[in-house]
């Protein structure tokens, strides 16, 4: 499990510019967006895009940043959510979600496997990824970045990883059912020997070579051999 880094700092300039209209904003290096929280206004901003990709880059899903709008005194947010391009996957617009650091919030952590599994090195097993992420409620401040767990226990194609194994930080409430299954390792798949294809297919072949060459001698026109090559 990884602690939360100190909080980054982010700077916004309130922005009358909205709808299609933003693309000019987006030409001149600064990503639209939107700030909100329970019981505040929700208020259009631009964020400098290189800046913004910078924090995407080196901080985690679940780090708080302290947001400054227009030099104002920081409030701590999260990054909600990014509308990226699909073919560039540049970001075109982010929602900023203002937190209270006194009220728990409940998001997605990912989880991180580490090890080494014998099911997977000696016995040729594939290792699957069954959760990649569990729900977590907790302070703001308390946030795990991500869980890390030991796939060293998958010594065998029947032993699981369950949520039940995972360690998760003491000042955090765990909402995933502990049954669900993390990770497992899947064995190898059982191919059809190429060998005996390959025999089935030469017997085919050499099959329809015979009958060729029976028909080949039918064609011409001896009906003794025609007739001798059919009983043999």
């Amino acid at each position: 499990m990884s602690a939360a880094p100190a909080r980054p700092k982010l700077a916004a300039a309130r922005r009358e510019i909205t709808g299609k209209k933003v693309a000019h904003l987006r030409r001149e290096g600064r990503l639209p967006g939107v700030v909100f929280g329970r019981g505040l206004e929700s208020d259009s901003v631009s964020v400098d895009t290189h800046e913004f990709e910078l924090l995407r880059r080196h901080a985690g899903a679940n780090t708080l940043v302290d947001l400054s709008v227009d030099g104002e005194k920081a409030a701590p947010v999260l990054v909600h959510g990014v509308q990226v391009h699909v073919v560039t996957r540049k970001p075109l617009h982010v929602d900023l979600f203002v937190v209270r650091m006194t009220e728990e919030l409940t998001v997605d952590v990912p989880l991180v496997s580490e090890g080494v599994s014998d099911a997977v090195e000696n016995a040729g097993g594939t290792l699957l990824h069954v959760l990649e992420s569990v729900r977590v409620s907790a302070l703001p401040d308390h946030l795990p970045q991500s869980i890390h767990y030991s796939i060293e226990s998958l010594g065998s194609f029947d032993d699981q990883v369950h949520v039940r194994d995972l360690e998760i930080p003491e000042d955090a409430t765990l909402l995933t059912d502990l049954d669900e299954v993390v990770a497992k390792v899947l064995p190898p798949r059982v191919e059809e020997e190429p060998v005996v294809a390959e025999a089935a297919e030469g017997e085919e072949g050499a099959e329809g070579a015979e009958e060729g060459a029976a028909e080949g001698e039918d064609s011409g026109g001896d009906g003794d051999k025609g007739d001798k090559s059919e009983e043999g």
